[in-house]
């Protein structure tokens, strides 16, 4: 039990108390969305810091295990394929009405 669930008396009462800048963005409520997207950090060190805080998250989870598998690496190049595919997608539109005579 946490400390702050220990002093609101229930156990998913933490999440109202806590404020909204702590907040992860399953836990803000609709209403909330607006204010909680203002306070985020939109500089570019913050917005490198996210990128940073994303890569750290994804490295540890699928990269740095005991039991590696071939998924965190397929996971890249299928991101690397989709977004090829649509940087080329103008080039491709007009490639497949083109008649080959």
């Amino acid at each position: 039990m946490c400390y702050i669930c220990a002093q609101s008396g229930s156990r998913g009462a933490s999440v109202y108390f806590m404020p909204l800048k702590e907040k992860k963005l399953m836990e803000v409520k609709l209403r909330e969305l607006p204010s909680w997207i203002l306070m985020r950090d939109f500089t570019p060190s913050g917005i490198a810091g996210a990128f940073r805080r994303g890569y750290d998250r994804y490295y540890n989870k699928y990269i740095n295990v005991r039991k590696g598998s071939i998924s965190g690496i397929n996971m890249v190049l299928a991101a690397y394929v989709v977004f090829s595919y649509c940087i080329s997608y103008k080039e491709l539109k007009h490639e497949r009405r083109r008649k080959y005579h």
